[in-house]
């Protein structure tokens, strides 16, 4: 097999990846998560409000926690 790109930091990962045995379904578990709840939402609507809401607070948290690793990095705390 040829060796991956050498200027691309992701090419080994993404090789890895591919040689893995079930490395695929790990891909499909989330789109039947989404076809779940588009069946669900579409049962009842009222559901999207809390999808809704419970996206914006994780996506919150998320930027959150990775504000403060940025600062802590830029500080040198932490690698």
């Amino acid at each position: 097999m040829p060796e991956p790109m050498p200027m691309c930091p992701m090419a080994n990962m993404c090789r890895g990846m591919m040689e893995r045995r079930f490395s695929g379904y790990l891909c499909i578990i989330p789109g039947i998560a989404f076809i779940g709840f588009g069946i669900l939402i579409a049962i009842e609507p009222r559901l999207l409000v809390w999808f809704a809401a419970a996206s914006a607070i994780l996506m919150g948290i998320m930027m959150l926690v990775m504000a403060g690793f940025m600062r802590s990095a830029g500080r040198g705390d932490r690698v």
